[in-house]
């Protein structure tokens, strides 16, 4: 079963609530507590960032995140719910991220466990090449 939210903010607000883990994920994220948005991974939980190998544990996510993510705001924008098998679900949340330099269209894509940990997100760019490259510069 799919649910699919993509209207106006408030859809996304309630999206969200929909989804509390998820929530929790992006409302500590966006304050900067990385120690609260990386205890919501399962403990062999694994962050997979763009360009970057992934990242394994409650305590490397932390540390990746007070390193890498300092400064960025996340602004999701639509929510997506897939059931999977052993009561654990795919949640894809597509927004974007603001950085002090740059701004990029991305998409989160979170397996959730029986437990309601977070047992893995991938972090997707959607850019193409040419907004990838003015990144750089």
């Amino acid at each position: 079963m799919t649910l699919t939210q993509t209207h106006s903010n408030s859809t996304q607000v309630s999206a969200l609530q929909a989804e509390p883990l998820v929530e929790r994920y992006f409302t500590s994220f966006n304050a900067g507590d990385f120690d609260a948005t990386a205890a919501l991974f399962a403990a062999d939980g694994t962050l997979n960032p763009p360009f970057e190998s992934p990242i394994v544990g409650n305590a490397a996510i932390a540390r990746y995140l007070k390193a890498e993510a300092e400064g960025m705001q996340a602004y999701p924008e639509s929510l997506e719910v897939e059931k999977l098998d052993a009561g654990c679900r795919r949640v894809v949340v597509k927004g974007r991220v603001k950085a002090i330099v740059f701004k990029v269209n991305v998409a989160w894509i979170f397996e959730i466990n029986e437990n309601e940990q977070i047992y893995f997100v991938r972090v997707k760019l959607l850019a193409s090449m040419q907004e990838l490259l003015t990144l750089r510069s």
